[in-house]
């Protein structure tokens, strides 16, 4: 932390002060992903959605890129991690949270999964690649599982059942994997550009896997299917890589980690006024607890280095 208090237009993340409005926007358009997908798989197939939501997301991706004249030059190596690693995160990630969200997984339990994220990639890099972790990052890990647990509470069939809720947990620790796997990337290739390998990439197979398993058409809503699709291609997905880049740009990569644990109360608010979704006593208790455990992990987290 700096030595100075944050002033009221920033938010202090590691050495360097977080931009109030970026982030703030950042954790809407973030939570608001919580929404369109739940809303999205209401009105269409999960797995037939998901893969049309990669390929628009490719195609706007690319033009962007076109018309800012961004490199596309990557080398082969590099080109084919970015593809691993895009299937890892997109494809297979995305496919069991929109499994999870068809199976009655709610919002909020979508969120709070994705959020305990970053500190579980802690975890695992403390395990795999022996880098040093703190007793709060720990502390926070577990203490954000028993806040989940709470909300989920004994009746796990409101949450989506037994399917549902290991979907969830599966794509999290998915996130978590491909988060590591950034680092076999080596180079740093343009963003956007690679951002759109990884969306073409993920694209056939969720597709092709939706096809057989859902069938050519399954839309029951076309119109809501059309309004949640664009929103995640154009706001989830671009506005968000967009804000991202930003406040990695001006606050450094920890600053969207930082940002998580404020994702699951928004969304909780966000799936109240949209999806109707209700939090009684109990789960409110469990969100308040997964939130303290995931922001004290998070935003205390220095850069991890070897021993």
């Amino acid at each position: 932390m700096p030595p100075a208090a944050p002033t009221t237009s920033e938010v202090a993340v590691g050495t360097r002060a977080m931009p109030l409005l970026p982030a703030a926007a950042f954790v809407l358009v973030w939570s608001s992903g919580y929404i369109a997908g739940p809303a999205a798989v209401r009105a269409a197939a999960p797995l037939t959605v998901l893969g049309w939501r990669f390929v628009l997301a490719a195609a706007l991706g690319a033009l962007v890129a076109l018309a800012l004249r961004r490199s596309p030059r990557i080398s082969r190596p590099v080109l084919v991690r970015v593809a691993v690693i895009g299937l890892a995160m997109n494809a297979v990630q995305f496919s069991m949270m929109f499994l999870a969200f068809d199976r009655g997984l709610p919002a909020v339990l979508g969120s709070l999964f994705h959020a305990l994220s970053p500190v579980l990639t802690a975890l695992l890099a403390a395990l795999l690649l022996h880098e040093r972790i703190s007793l709060l990052q720990v502390g926070g890990f577990l203490l954000g599982v028993a806040g989940v647990l709470v909300v989920l509470g004994p009746e796990v069939e409101e949450a989506g059942g037994v399917a549902g809720v290991a979907l969830g947990a599966a794509a999290m620790l998915m996130l978590s994997i491909g988060t590591l796997g950034q680092r076999w990337i080596g180079e740093e290739p343009d963003l956007l550009w690679s951002t759109v390998v990884q969306f073409a990439v993920s694209a056939p197979p969720v597709l092709l896997l939706g096809y057989l398993t859902e069938g050519a058409f399954p839309v029951e809503d076309p119109t809501v299917t059309a309004v949640a699709l664009g929103y995640q291609v154009v706001v989830n997905s671009l506005l968000g890589l967009a804000l991202l880049a930003l406040l990695v740009r001006r606050a450094g990569s920890g600053a969207a980690a930082s940002l998580f644990f404020l994702s699951p109360p928004v969304t909780a608010v966000l799936a109240w006024l949209i999806l109707g979704e209700t939090l009684g006593t109990r789960e409110l208790v469990g969100l308040a607890v997964a939130v303290v455990g995931v922001g004290a992990a998070t935003r205390t987290r220095q850069p991890a280095r070897p021993p």
